[in-house]
């Protein structure tokens, strides 16, 4: 009886060491697709933010393998409805978990429809250099071979990795590895919705075995000017996209609205036409920043090229998209109004 007894408290020992060796990750769920649930299994139609985030954690097989798990439920919407609000909320939240050592890693599940603006806006304010990975799923936690639970398995395992120390906000989706600067969604439905048009996937994740090919090399987190601590909004900035023979009312009704920024997601090399070159001239004068972005998935917008940005005033988003160019320009406001320091931001972040 005794020797059972000391076996039983060695293997009890050994299991609560094993245990405490794990990494610790926290998964904060914002909601999407990955929570959703629909009527029927071969069914698309479905309704997001449904599955709470125990649940998801729950339908992950051998996770507990990789990390000793926690879960909040930040919010539980559709990432159409993802708000600044919700961005600041995030981003409070996981500066205090790191803050007072409650865990070494986070992972957010989130809905994909704006899923890479918020991997930006995490990856420009937060404040510590711990592995955040974003992840969400195409179809619904009730549809055939659902995506979500080996996307928050690659996430964990990712989190968990010593690879993913120092490398920033990282978006895992598919089995690749993006930064949450360069990640986009290229697809409406496929599961390979996610990639970086102008500089591919950083790494990839298969059975739990994390490779990163490359690091960010614009500046990290830790050297972010942007520390949202105190403030409760951000300044507004709208983004109005172009076309052939676009009229100028997207930018007036900006400029009406009291929005502090615009992008503008111009054609080719971010031009504008005459109509809206009138307004961008009105807007600036108004004291208005406008930061010329392109609606073309890839390639930089570039100073000083059929644009005579010196002349009209404008400033250029270089390699980012106009809503990711929105998330920098919100944040930037917040420290300036220069647009040579804005501009500078768009080259460094």
């Amino acid at each position: 009886m005794r020797i059972t007894f000391i076996l039983c408290f060695c293997l009890l020992v050994g299991f609560n060491s094993y245990a405490q060796q794990l990494p610790r990750i926290k998964i904060l769920a914002t909601g999407g697709t990955i929570a959703g649930k629909g009527a029927s299994a071969d069914r698309s139609a479905y309704t997001s933010g449904e599955v709470p985030v125990q649940d998801l954690i729950a339908a992950v097989p051998g996770i507990e393998k990789l990390a000793t798990i926690t879960g909040e439920q930040i919010s539980n919407v559709g990432s159409q409805d993802m708000s600044v609000d919700i961005w600041m909320k995030l981003n409070k939240r996981i500066n205090e978990i790191f803050k007072n050592n409650e865990a070494d890693g986070v992972v957010i599940t989130h809905g994909t429809d704006t899923q890479e603006e918020t991997a930006y806006f995490l990856s420009l304010t937060l404040r510590y250099d711990k592995p955040v990975i974003i992840t969400g799923s195409m179809r619904p936690s009730t549809g055939i071979s659902a995506d979500g639970p080996k996307n928050i398995f690659d996430a964990v395992s990712v989190a968990a990795s010593k690879q993913a120390a120092h490398s920033g906000v990282l978006l895992v989706f598919n089995e690749n590895i993006l930064t949450g600067r360069d990640a986009v969604k290229t697809s409406t439905t496929h599961l390979n919705a996610f990639t970086a048009p102008n500089n591919g996937p950083i790494g990839q994740v298969y059975d739990g075995k994390v490779f990163l090919y490359e690091k960010e090399t614009r500046k990290s987190n830790k050297e972010t000017p942007f520390d949202i601590t105190g403030l409760t909004s951000l300044p507004r900035v709208d983004v109005v996209e172009l076309y052939a023979d676009a009229p100028a009312t997207g930018i007036e009704a900006s400029i009406a609205a009291g929005a502090k920024g615009i992008v503008t997601g111009g054609l080719g090399n971010g031009n504008l036409n005459k109509a809206n070159v009138t307004a961008v001239e009105d807007a600036i004068k108004k004291g208005i920043i406008v930061a010329r972005a392109s609606r073309v998935p890839t390639g930089r917008v570039t100073l000083l090229d059929e644009t005579d940005d010196a002349k009209l005033g404008t400033i250029v988003a270089d390699d980012l998209n106009p809503q990711k160019a929105r998330v920098l320009l919100m944040l930037g406001l917040t420290k300036t109004s220069d647009s040579k320091q804005l501009q500078q931001y768009f080259f460094e972040y």
